[in-house]
């Protein structure tokens, strides 16, 4: 595997179908199984490590956001990326601030509410990498499924040749989304912490047996979690999966999300619902303590 810089560096070294991965690094084992996945469909894989300015609404946490290149190189190899990208911000936005990308609607609600400008940072940049290595796939998590519906509209409106794949969620062994903020919260937060999980999967089990009524799913979840002391509710929703609009009734393929604060750290999950099928993906379970652990005390 090489590391290159530039975007006319990553263009001059790939060949055949090229498949992106983007990141902003620190990575763990839900970006690993998108790398893997890259690797078995494309000639070159190509994984993005930028910590990118634009979606982040306070300095403070982009100071704050771990980053390892080295680290990040290696685990990348050994699922098979080819090319780690590792540009700049002068290389990535050559113009400051003044080319951004807006999807309006999709980003509107929910996490919209909370992190204002996040997903127009998020669809400018995935914008340029799009447009300055044109792969033929794009890997993402479900485990942001709003940012994934913004992705999907951004490609379908600006006519990238690309194919998006939203892979599942990726959780640690007691049902936790695997995030780079879970090193932060402390043993008895994480108790808390995992209530939002415990409350998507109460969500599930009850969409499941038949309930398509978006008030009454919002409702099984927040009983779970009504009672915790130690989280700060933002919000329980269930929306399109294209549009990321509120529904009220399940009729398509849908996701319902939530987010909240923990000991002063905000998380957010999801779990994705296929309406043909009723049934729900609740992600990927581990079945071992995550590599997140082991680098974050040498960070």
């Amino acid at each position: 595997m090489i590391t290159l810089r530039t975007f006319a560096e990553v263009r001059a070294a790939v060949s055949g179908s090229v498949a992106l991965v983007p990141t902003m690094g620190f990575l763990h084992e839900g970006h690993l199984s998108l790398i893997s996945a890259a690797a078995d469909v494309a000639d070159t894989t190509v994984v993005s490590l930028f910590v990118n300015p634009t979606q982040f609404g306070d300095d403070v946490d982009l100071d704050a956001y771990p980053r390892n290149e080295e680290r990040d190189a290696a685990l990348s190899q050994s699922v098979g990326a080819d090319i780690l990208f590792a540009p700049s911000a002068e290389e990535v936005y050559p113009e400051g601030k003044r080319v951004t990308v807006h999807v309006g609607g999709v980003g509107d609600a929910m996490e919209g509410r909370f992190r204002h400008g996040h997903f127009e940072g998020v669809a400018t940049v995935v914008a340029k990498l799009f447009a300055g290595i044109e792969p033929d796939h794009a890997f993402f998590g479900k485990k942001d499924a709003q940012q994934l519906a913004v992705v999907r509209t951004m490609r379908s409106g600006l006519r990238f040749a690309v194919r998006i794949h939203g892979m599942p969620t990726v959780r640690e062994r007691d049902g936790l989304a695997l995030s780079s903020r879970n090193t932060r919260l402390t043993p008895a937060d994480r108790q808390d912490a995992i209530s939002l999980s415990r409350a998507l999967f109460a969500a599930a089990d009850a969409i499941e047996s038949g309930m398509e009524d978006a008030s009454r799913i919002r409702a099984t979840a927040r009983s779970v979690i009504e009672d915790m002391p130690g989280v700060e509710l933002e919000y329980v929703e269930v929306a399109d999966a294209h549009s990321a609009a509120p529904v009220e009734t399940i009729v398509g393929d849908s996701f319902v999300a939530i987010a909240a604060r923990v000991g002063g750290v905000r998380l957010i999950d999801n779990v994705v619902v296929e309406a043909e099928t009723m049934t729900v993906d609740r992600g990927i379970m581990l079945n071992h303590q995550s590599i997140l652990y082991e680098e974050a005390r040498s960070v």
